[in-house]
Formats: structure tokens, C-alpha cells, sequence
């Protein structure tokens, strides 16, 4: 690990001294280059550089341990060796935190996915429900929402509602919502007040970007339509819906929440670059069998991960045995203490496996 930070801030210091020269700082596109390679390690470095002067400290205060003899010099020596010694445990497990590789999609902006499962009207009415729960976490976090597509129901549901968010690492925080969701709750159009079960599937898809996933327009199959509302009525006179098929895989796409066909296109062609872009993560991680499955899973969309469970105001996550009774504040979209331990069992469990 000593190996790897020298040479890290190596790196950091070679990136430092080109970013100077006026070959670098002349050419915007390399200097953000740059800018950019320094900015991911920054915090690793200066963490490293903590470490090596604590360990300087230490150093210091056993060498004096070692030649003096005056009591309250001894006494003011050990009292330096242990707050050191505990100084040096934190910074090496910061940064065995920091060195675990990176999830190239942490950073990026995320589309999601919500269908109603079984249940019924009750499962669409949850989604709804996780759909307005998600949205309002994106605003505490400063996120913007973008409605992708979407099929209400008569009730104020969602067959399915897909929606993009865009900000600061995103896929970060909201990839391991991914899964069964399951609702316990007397449904609004139950008359008997008996407590009801249903379940809605989260897909959580990194965005991909047009240069990044390029698409040959010829495996690509385009029909329009006319846009229809809750029970198939139409709510357009136009063909503005639109539904593109990706042959080779036989992915379907279908938007027609726009009135312009332009729109929906463009819409459809970025929900079918986040679902290929899903499919070759899922291969390429299928393909590492070494590896082992992380304890927080965050794609597979049959495991039930998390119970909403209303009579008792509790929100269960099955992975990681957390349970909270703050569950109307969770759909209010205080989700950040359930994220935030989600993302420490990964930490943990790969920290466990290196």
C-alpha cells in the first residue's frame, strides 16, 4: 500500500507541474485533462501526507521515549506516542478506503426505472409513491428530475414511470435502490381496513452518453403512433409517440410523453443507451467470477430488498438488517441515513474482501 501512495503522489505532483507550463495551461481541453486526474486523487494525497506526518511525530516521540530521563518529558512523550499511534490507525483505514477502485459510473447522472408489480392498483399507487419519494430526495440534494416516460393509471398511479436525474454523482448515492421494493399498507381502495402486500421493481441505470455508447443506426427499428392515455384513449391526433426496437438484443423502448416526435426519439434513445450500457455492466461483471458478489446488491431486480411497512411506520433494508421507524419522513424523501449505511456495508464488505 506504501508503494502505491508514493507513487500516487508522484502522479499528483507530475500533474501539479505540467498543469504550470504554458503548453498545458493554453490548451483548455488538456489542462481539464489534468485538473480533473488531479482532482480524483486530492484527497488520497493530502490523506497520505497527514499519515507520513504523523508518523514523522511518532517517530519523534519514541526517539525521545528512548533518551530522556526527565519524568514530565516522559510522561509528555508517551502522552504524544499514543495520540499518534491512534492518529496513524484512522488515516490507514481512510485510506484504505480512499485506494478501493472507483466505480467508473459513480459520477455519473442516473435514470430510473419504477413497475408496478403485484398488486395491483395498490402496486401502481406505490409506485407513484417511490416515484414522488426519489423526487423529492433529488431536491434536498440540490438534483435535477426529468420525466423520461410514463403509463398513469385512472387512480393516479404508475404502470411504469421512467426519469432521469441529473447532478453530482448520483449513480453514487441511488445504485443500490435497485430491486423488489414491497409496500404493506391498507390500500385506498380497500373498504374493510384489511392490510394489504404489494410489490414494485426499481431498475437504477448510469446514463450513457452518445460518445461513449455509440448505437449503428441500422440495427435500430423505429415506429410511430398515436400517444394514449389511462384506459388506451387517445390523448394525441398526432403520431407522436414513438417506440424503437434495438435489434441485435431485442430491447423495446417506448415514449410518448412528449407532443413532439422529435423529443420522445431523443428520449427513447437515451433510456436504450442506459439499458445497454446496464446489460454490458451485468455481462462484464458476470464474466469476473472470481469475484465475489458484494453483500448490497445493486442490480438484480428479482431480490426484495426493502419493506415499507405503513401500520408501523417502518422501513425494513433486508441486505443489511437496518430497520427505521421514521417511515413517513422516508417518502417525504429523508432517505440520506438509509443511503448512507447502504453504502458503508459495501464499503465494508469490500473492504473485508481485500
Amino acid at each position: 500500500m506504501h508503494s502505491k501512495l508514493l507513487a500516487l503522489v508522484e502522479e499528483y505532483e507530475r500533474l501539479s507541474q505540467a498543469m504550470a507550463t504554458q503548453e498545458v495551461a493554453s490548451d483548455p481541453q488538456t489542462y481539464r485533462k489534468h485538473a480533473q486526474a488531479q482532482a480524483e486523487i486530492d484527497e488520497l494525497v493530502a490523506c497520505f501526507r497527514r499519515y507520513q506526518l504523523s508518523e514523522s511525530s511518532l517517530a519523534d516521540a519514541e526517539e525521545m521515549l528512548r533518551e530522556e530521563t526527565d519524568p514530565e518529558m516522559l510522561e509528555l512523550a508517551e502522552q504524544e506516542k499514543r495520540e499518534h499511534s491512534a492518529g496513524l490507525d484512522e488515516l490507514e483505514q481512510r485510506l484504505k478506503v480512499l485506494l478501493l477502485p472507483k466505480d467508473p459510473n459513480d459520477a455519473k447522472n442516473t435514470i430510473m426505472e419504477i413497475r408496478a408489480g403485484t398488486g395491483g392498483d395498490e402496486a401502481a399507487l406505490f409506485a407513484a409513491d417511490l416515484y414522488r419519494m426519489y423526487s423529492r430526495y433529488a431536491e434536498v440534494k440540490g438534483w435535477r428530475t426529468e420525466m423520461l416516460s410514463s403509463n398513469p393509471t385512472g387512480l393516479g398511479g404508475f404502470k411504469e414511470v421512467i426519469f432521469k436525474i441529473n447532478g453530482d454523482n448520483v449513480y453514487s448515492q441511488l445504485k443500490f435502490e435497485a430491486g423488489v421494493h414491497r409496500v404493506q399498507r391498507v390500500p385506498e381502495t380497500e373498504s374493510q381496513g384489511r392490510v394489504h402486500t404489494s410489490a414494485v421493481t426499481v431498475a437504477v441505470l448510469p446514463e450513457a452518453e452518445a460518445v461513449e455508447l455509440a448505437i449503428d443506426p441500422g440495427e435500430l427499428q423505429f415506429d410511430v403512433y398515436r400517444s394514449s392515455g389511462p384506459g388506451g384513449q387517445s390523448v394525441n391526433t398526432t403520431d407522436s409517440a414513438v417506440r424503437v426496437t434495438h435489434k441485435p438484443t431485442g430491447l423495446v423502448v417506448t415514449c410518448q410523453d412528449e407532443k413532439s416526435q422529435h423529443k420522445n426519439k431523443a428520449k427513447a434513445l437515451s433510456i436504450l443507451r442506459a439499458r445497454l450500457l446496464a446489460r454490458k455492466i451485468e455481462e462484464d461483471a458476470s464474466q469476473r467470477s472470481a469475484e465475489r458478489r458484494s453483500q448490497v446488491g445493486t442490480g438484480d431486480r428479482s431480490e426484495r430488498i426493502r419493506t415499507y411497512n405503513f401500520p408501523q411506520s417502518r422501513l425494513t433494508d433486508h441486505r443489511i438488517g437496518l430497520t427505521i421507524h421514521r417511515l413517513e419522513q422516508a417518502m417525504e424523501g429523508e432517505l440520506q441515513d438509509v443511503i448512507d449505511a447502504l453504502v458503508a456495508a459495501d464499503r465494508a464488505t469490500r473492504l473485508a474482501e481485500t
